[in-house]
């Protein structure tokens, strides 16, 4: 869906999207890692192994890092959010992803002694946002005029699509789901209270800043999914 010629629209709406940059690179990837060091290496100290905890930090800094993209736009529909707003942040979050993935993951990685190697989160990028973001790009140009049918075609299928991946993500994970129910429970904590948080601090800047509801509604969600 992302079409990257609305980049030309960036100043239709650019609080909006002042917002969510700041949202997303400045304050949500140190927020994440501050959460995962606080939790798993003061507070749940004890209770998890030195290793495991680390890992468990790793995860959290590669989540916050990426803001989600994709599913914007099902957020964005469902909460009646503007369609072109929604299209132009995702559309330059994406470009910004390409190049400031690796860098800001591999600072707080080794700011919290994790050490991944650089080739890998450049392979990541490589294979998870540049690939799709040249595959859409492709099909576009390829399609034409037609890619709006192929959309409408395809839109249904999304909200199928989100579904079906955690219900995927889950399946896969079962065993140690049912077998360690103690970490989950301890990930789940600073996961909540960073998605929560992002999005009540995104939400009240929005106020703040007299945001329009259509505007402010992807520009918070974009941070917290």
């Amino acid at each position: 869906q992302v079409d990257f010629s609305s980049i030309k629209d960036t100043g239709n709406n650019p609080r909006g999207l002042l917002l969510t940059l700041i949202i997303n690179w400045l304050i949500k990837p140190f927020s994440m890692a501050a959460l995962g060091y606080l939790f798993f290496k003061v507070f749940f100290a004890s209770w998890v192994d030195p290793s495991d905890a680390t890992e468990y930090i790793a995860g959290m800094i590669l989540l916050g890092v990426a803001p989600c993209t994709a599913m914007v736009f099902v957020w964005s529909q469902l909460t009646k959010g503007n369609p072109n707003f929604t299209l132009v942040q995702v559309s330059i979050n994406d470009i910004i992803m390409i190049f400031a993935f690796a860098p800001i993951a591999a600072l707080l990685l080794g700011v919290t002694d994790i050490h991944v190697p650089w080739q890998t989160l450049t392979v990541s990028v490589i294979l998870y946002v540049l690939l799709p973001m040249l595959a859409g790009w492709l099909t576009r140009k390829l399609l034409k005029n037609n890619v709006h049918g192929l959309l409408k075609t395809l839109k249904p299928w999304s909200m199928i699509g989100l579904l079906a991946t955690v219900v995927l993500l889950f399946g896969f994970q079962a065993e140690k789901i049912i077998n360690q129910p103690l970490a989950i429970a301890l990930i789940a904590i600073p996961l909540l209270i960073q998605t929560y948080g992002i999005f009540f601090m995104a939400y009240f800047i929005a106020k703040r800043m007299r945001l329009s509801y259509d505007i402010a509604a992807p520009a918070c969600l974009i941070g917290t999914s």
